[in-house]
């Protein structure tokens, strides 16, 4: 019965990390209402879980990765609850709730790997995982040149050299005339960024679900997998950033680009890859 709650838990874990992402990077205030409350519902049916797991066990400590996963799980989520509780702020939950709800996942699904009723149906979900990290990394990838074309066009602007002279020659930087406002180039980078994150969300987590019935808990061991994690964590970071300080310009460019690189990383740990690479055709 205890995998029961652990699954409701699960869910409710999912639910209340959907209602904190928007909340703290997006600003919709009525999804921060939801968040402690549906996160208090998933501990307490969390930790009726894990009470009952151990009482059948006839034991108080955890044995076996799993109920190590459980534990971990559920200290984050109470931790999260505590400092929302005593501090009124739920921005922790961007980190904290995806955190336990991946930690629950696979201890959710039972002891056996859990195996899709057919080919057809894990194909399909292979498809919506590969579309949703290319959307992410697309979105990264324009995010990054709207961010150089912003340091370029602030550069033109500052220079001496961008207007024409008196006898009618221009400099190189005449080329980027057709580049566009500052503002508009500072959206762009902005908007990518917000449509790219959900993205590369809900592809890590279909590719967890795809990992645990391929190859199970040895693919989150791997250092692709390892890197794609900081990655997300990363994209968490510049949205919060960018968001709570008002990140805008050189540095917010500058922080695009960081998360840029480490998707090149990403891309470059498929060679080292052991149980989640590309293969050749």
């Amino acid at each position: 019965m205890y995998l029961v709650w652990l699954r409701v838990a699960a869910v409710l874990y999912a639910v209340a990390a959907l209602t904190a992402l928007p909340a703290v990077l997006y600003a919709f205030p009525r999804w921060r209402r939801a968040c402690l409350p549906v996160t208090g519902l998933a501990f307490l049916f969390h930790a009726v879980s894990v009470t009952e797991m151990l009482g059948l066990a006839h034991r108080w400590v955890p044995v076996g990765y799993g109920e190590v996963e459980s534990l971990l799980g559920l200290a984050i989520a109470g931790i999260f609850l505590a400092i929302g509780g005593i501090y009124g702020t739920v921005s922790f939950g961007v980190f904290a709730l995806p955190a336990s709800f991946l930690l629950v996942f696979v201890p959710a699904l039972g002891g056996g790997r859990y195996t899709f009723p057919s080919e057809g149906v894990r194909t399909g979900w292979l498809v919506v995982h590969i579309s949703f990290l290319l959307a992410a990394y697309a979105s990264l990838a324009f995010s990054m040149l709207a961010s150089f074309l912003y340091l370029v066009q602030e550069r033109r602007l500052k220079s001496r050299f961008a207007v024409v002279s008196t006898a009618g020659q221009s400099s190189w930087w005449m080329a980027f005339d057709r580049l566009p406002p500052l503002d508009t180039l500072e959206r762009i980078a902005h908007s990518t960024l917000l449509f790219g994150f959900p993205c590369m969300t809900l592809g890590l987590l279909v590719g967890s679900l795809l990992a645990q019935e391929s190859v199970g808990p040895a693919y989150f061991v791997d250092p692709k997998v390892l890197l794609s994690f900081a990655m997300w964590v990363l994209y968490v970071v510049l949205l919060y950033i960018r968001r709570s300080a008002g990140l805008r310009g050189r540095r917010a460019a500058f922080l695009s680009s960081g998360v840029f690189v480490v998707m090149l990383i990403v891309y470059a740990a498929n060679q080292f890859s052991q149980v989640h690479r590309f293969a050749a055709p």
